[in-house]
């Protein structure tokens, strides 16, 4: 019995990795370039998943920082809207390199422990890589989602030049770090997601105190990850309703760019 509820357990948690075929239909549906790029790190390769806009000119370029789940056919279905949006979108396997994952609990597992430093690092060489593209016009802005969404935070952090954060309900980085802080940061959150809503005050608050941009904004009715959620065929009307609102706020801020 108790073999059998591991099974169970092992394979609920798996859902939210494998049960995207809507995610990637879409990107194969999709009429933009697409490739899988090695980057190197030193000692380190990261695979990284590259859209291109269908444009006439030099674009910006977003990083795409992935959720707790990994590099799911959902994050290169983002990676593949911001591109239809105009912009070089990449986004990065930070598990690269890891073995033995086979199943949702062992990825998020290895998510967590992932050192930050060579996350901060990975996502340096991935920035350097972009910005040097030949269809890139040298702006590189960060966005993530759920982990991702604290490590873009804490990515703005670590790299001066990059020219925004979008932190899709992530935690903040410390009060120190935030000190550190050069590029404007827009918060996504969810109104029904009080592990991350409950950190929102205070990081305004500290934020202001440093005298750093943050424009935080909540969607009532929405629960964590409805960016992913909200796409989803089975999706709730508040998911659905927050998403839309989201990708209209995410696409008006990165005209900005």
């Amino acid at each position: 019995m108790k073999k059998m509820m591991l099974v169970l357990l092992a394979a609920f948690l798996a859902v939210p990795c494998v049960a995207q075929d809507w995610a990637k239909q879409e990107v194969e549906k999709s009429p933009r370039h697409r490739e899988w790029v090695n980057v190197r790190n030193g000692n380190r390769t990261i695979s990284a998943f590259v859209v291109y806009p269908e444009v006439s000119h030099k674009a910006p370029a977003i990083v795409v920082i992935h959720e707790i789940f990994g590099m799911t056919d959902w994050v290169q279905r983002m990676a593949d809207e911001i591109a239809a949006a105009g912009y070089v979108a990449i986004a990065p396997d930070l598990l690269s390199g890891v073995q033995g994952l086979t199943d949702q609990s062992a990825i998020g597992k290895a998510i967590r422990d992932l050192p930050p430093d060579q996350i901060t690092s990975d996502l340096n060489a991935v920035a350097d890589y972009v910005a040097k593209l030949p269809a890139v016009n040298g702006t590189v802005a960060v966005a993530g989602f759920c982990w991702g969404g604290g490590q873009a935070f804490r990515f703005a952090t670590n790299r001066p030049s990059l020219a925004a954060a979008y932190v899709f309900y992530g935690p903040p980085p410390s009060v120190e770090a935030m000190k550190a802080i050069h590029a404007p940061v827009y918060g996504f959150y969810a109104g029904n997601d009080m592990r991350i809503g409950a950190t929102v005050p205070s990081t305004v608050e500290q934020m202001h105190a440093v005298g750093k941009s943050y424009e935080p904004v909540t969607y009532e009715g929405a629960g964590h990850g409805f960016m992913r959620a909200g796409e989803a065929p089975d999706a709730s009307a508040g998911n659905k309703k927050a998403r839309d609102e989201g990708w209209v706020r995410l696409v008006g801020l990165l005209k900005k760019l």
